[in-house]
């Protein structure tokens, strides 16, 4: 309404007073915002996007787990993450971590929480925070201690009291530790979005009406917290208010069916960077052109926070990892298992983020408009009308060829299956298809310092022939361990009669059938061989044809696990180990020892109970002189010195079958070299030694070896590098997006002439020492492996040794006056590439 100053002299004098109540408050905050270490951060959110102190955020999140790498590792691998465009780390809480015995704490070493996430915080990123209580993660009992197992009536992820006891109790431990460290963004702390659960809805039917109300009691716990950050919860379409639903996938863009309510924003919890692996699969990899396809198309589609699953996997030490689950994992993410960038992944996603980042006005403030020219093609833009704010996303979704858009009265030729990016409506600044970033391919080179002759010494585990037992079936496996082992034995005896051996013809057989992971039998003291299931199968058959004796026989079996299962409904009620065991081909009929015998159990190995896996333990056993032959269950130790240089380490298991590795007492984790992939090949050979777990001299290896006659002097360690930097672009491919700035909502270039260009970079203080490949023309194959095509310039070594050779970094024009100096293409009418592979190195110190 409109105020007469004539009529309310009075209303006027209150509206000064007011105004310059708010001034003085304005003045007050912002003086305060300037003096405060930490000033807090309001967080909302609205159905565009998280809103942070006001202001509308775009976050390219990456998931990056504490206890998969050490704290010596952390300040790299976060500031890498940094500088590859993201803003967020996501991580889960490990409750297994936190707390393996019941109301005992850790917080200490790769444990550390509130120091990672304060490394997070000193790198001026934000935090989202997954504090469980399941996590599922490919970790060991999806993160659950194996104590709640044993809580009397206890169902896990219901509405079952004891279970909601638990894990009320466990939360509210993690999130008020991080509440007196200040770690919320309501406190001036980076953590700005948590998560209750993890993708409920894969068992919410199991448990029907108790697992409705299980969610909505999850949700009201962190609710009532009251500590000034939004939730969400994953892959759960129905979330309660006001919990937000988020996406888990690999194309959120087209398989998310959105927020349930319009004032939730869209959010991508998990975007697979690729896929984790198990023992017995081939190699895995998901290409950065599928990633960056995806996010754009999320983005173009009103998203507004992708998270990258994983953006730095790291390594399962010990036993950590869940059921045959390698140690290595996500190994193929933007940084790979020894924090390494992972080229052209790393590089292609940060040009993306920086092709979002040039849209960010108009993505959180334009109005959405969508064409959709052909059967293949769409046009996402968004417009704020009355202004030059304007982004356009141009997507062809033809897999095999290109397509041409015309938009706003310009034509556009988009690559197969890509999407690109016109932060002003008119620029194409980015393309998904298209790959300018750097290449690596990762070097495994022999350490010199490290494989002197290894003199191993051995001690061989009894194998028991009659244990005391009371029980007349196989013990469950889970349960005979408890997680303190992988191993668990079983022994029985039976009876033969002389007339059940003289059947005519026949041939007696052993037949045990298990749940899995793995077995190894004996019978009379004589090794029959060893059986295992798969991560898909979760259950094999043994069956040995056998020589039986007259009277007495004893059987032995030893039960091996390759860590607890990590997802799926009724998890505490999860069962494995040998369920049945037979004997058949006796005169008599099939013998069936599994419920007529019993059973003797012996959870572990002698030399775990003793700690012989570490220095103050090894005095505890008799140690032999290795003679180049050892049977099964038998423990190796000897001595290295740490390889030169400060690079990642690795020890490769050539030539050993199944066990595990211990370095100066630290848990390396497990191997199964014997497991093979359907190429023929183990899954993993090389088990990352973190830097921090050696010292100069002298270091302790230690190995249980499952299986017999393996040959250890087949091991050797590997330092780890990059060194191999390759590209290959085309030369009509979309030249860089940090060519580009915005500036007064337009999109300007930062030089006078934008041009394509090949940039290689050496890392640290490394400089290209060769060019070892060099081709524009039509060259083939991938970074490390490039071999020559029917067309080639014939000076395209020449050009890059003359731009690169001895430089730390360098670029090349991609062009064809750059490379076809005699102006005489021998292929005209064709697109070149230009495939280029160098190799950094390090001057060598003169005498």
């Amino acid at each position: 309404m409109r105020i007469h100053s004539s009529n309310h002299p009075w209303l006027l004098l209150a509206i000064l007073v007011v105004l310059l109540s708010s001034f003085g408050a304005l003045s007050s905050t912002g003086k305060e915002k300037t003096t405060s270490k930490n000033p807090k951060k309001e967080v909302t959110y609205d159905g565009t996007s998280l809103i942070i102190n006001g202001k509308r955020e775009l976050l390219y999140s990456g998931s990056i787990h504490y206890p998969r790498s050490t704290p010596d590792m952390w300040p790299k691998i976060i500031k890498r993450a940094k500088q590859g465009g993201l803003n967020t780390i996501q991580t889960y809480v490990f409750w297994n971590v936190h707390e393996p015995v019941q109301g005992k704490f850790n917080f200490s070493g790769r444990a550390d929480l509130v120091k990672f996430i304060k490394l997070v915080e000193k790198n001026g990123m934000y935090v989202t925070l997954r504090p469980g209580p399941f996590i599922q993660a490919e970790w060991n009992h999806g993160g659950l201690p194996y104590w709640l197992r044993e809580i009397p009536g206890i169902f896990f992820r219901t509405d079952n009291k004891p279970f909601k006891e638990h894990t009320e109790r466990y939360v509210k431990v993690i999130l008020d530790k991080l509440k007196e460290e200040k770690l919320f963004a309501s406190q001036g702390g980076p953590i700005i979005l948590g998560q209750i659960e993890n993708e409920y809805s894969a068992v919410e039917r199991a448990y029907k009406e108790d697992g409705v109300n299980y969610i909505k009691w999850a949700a009201k716990l962190v609710d009532s917290m009251n500590l000034g950050i939004p939730w969400v919860m994953c892959k759960q379409n129905n979330a309660p208010d006001p919990m937000i639903n988020a996406c888990n996938g690999r194309h959120c863009g087209d398989t998310f069916p959105g927020p349930n309510k319009k004032n939730k924003p869209s959010l991508w919890t998990e975007n697979w960077t690729t896929q984790f692996r198990v023992f017995g699969d081939p190699p895995a990899h998901r290409s950065v052109e599928d990633i960056a396809f995806s996010v754009a198309r999320f983005f173009s589609k009103n998203g507004s926070h992708v998270n990258y699953y994983m953006y730095h996997g790291g390594t399962n030490f010990g036993r950590t990892s869940a059921h045959y689950v390698t140690t290595r994992y996500y190994d193929d993410a933007p940084l790979d298992e020894f924090g390494l960038e992972r080229e052209p992944k790393y590089g292609h996603l940060k040009h993306l983020h920086n092709a979002l980042n040039l849209c960010k006005k108009a993505l959180l403030w334009g109005h959405s408009r969508t064409e959709k020219p052909s059967k293949d093609t769409e046009i996402r833009y968004y417009e704020q009308p009355g202004t030059k704010v304007c982004a356009a996303f141009l997507a062809n979704n033809n897999t095999e060829a290109a397509e041409t858009i015309k938009f706003k009265g310009k034509e556009y030729v988009i690559p197969p299956r890509s999407i690109s990016i016109l932060p002003d409506c008119k620029t194409v600044v980015y393309s998904t298809a298209e790959v300018i970033s750097q290449h690596t391919s990762r070097n495994y080179m022999k350490s010199k310092k490290a494989n002197k002759k290894f003199n191993f010494k051995v001690f061989t585990e009894t194998v028991p022939s009659e244990l005391k037992g009371e029980s007349f079936i196989p013990v469950e496996l889970y349960g005979l361990t408890e997680d303190e082992t992988d191993y668990g034995w079983y022994t029985t005896n039976f009876k033969i009669d002389d007339n059940d051996l003289k059947k005519k013809g026949g041939k007696t057989t052993l037949r045990i059938a298990s749940l899995g992971h793995a077995l190894h039998v004996w019978l009379n003291g004589k090794y029959l061989g060893n059986g295992h299931g798969s991560h898909e199968e979760k259950s094999f058959v043994f069956q040995k044809k056998v020589s039986l004796k007259e009277g007495e026989n004893h059987l032995t079996m030893l039960g091996v696990l390759t860590g607890f299962p990590d997802s799926g409904s009724y998890l505490e009620h999860r069962y494995t180990g040998p369920r049945s065991v037979s004997i058949s081909g006796l005169s008599s009929g099939p013998l069936d020892l599994t419920e007529k015998n019993k059973w003797g159990n012996k959870v572990g190995m002698e030399g775990e109970k003793l700690g012989i896996h570490a220095a103050k333990g090894l005095k505890k056993v008799k140690w032999k002189k290795f003679s180049g032959k050892a049977p099964g269950l038998t423990w190796y130790q000897t001595h290295f010195d740490a390889p030169e240089s400060k690079s990642s380490v690795a020890i490769r298991m050539n030539g050993m079958g199944k066990g595990l590795i211990w370095v100066n007492g630290e848990g390396i984790g497990r191997y199964w070299m014997s497991f093979l992939s359907p190429l023929k090949m183990p899954t993993q050979v090389e088990y990352h030694i973190p830097r921090s777990f050696l010292k100069p001299k002298k270091n302790l290896l230690v190995i249980f070896e499952e299986e017999p006659n393996v040959k250890p002097k087949l091991i050797d360690f590997v330092i780890i590098n990059r060194d191999t930097v390759c590209s290959y672009i085309g030369e009509n491919y979309t030249p860089s997006v940090r060519n580009w700035i915005k500036k007064n909502d337009k999109v300007q270039a930062i030089t006078d002439d934008v041009f394509l260009t090949a940039n290689l970079k050496c890392s640290g203080t490394k400089k290209i020492a060769a060019v070892e490949f060099a081709s524009f023309g039509n060259p083939t194959g991938t970074c490390g492996n490039f071999t020559l095509g029917s067309c080639n310039a014939p000076a395209s070594k020449q050009v890059i040794e003359k731009y690169c050779l001895g430089k730390s970094k360098c670029e090349i024009p991609v062009n064809k006056s750059t490379f076809q100096q005699d102006k005489n293409d021998s292929c005209p009418k064709l697109m070149k590439m230009l495939a280029v592979q160098v190799k950094c190195g390090r001057a060598k110190k003169k005498n």
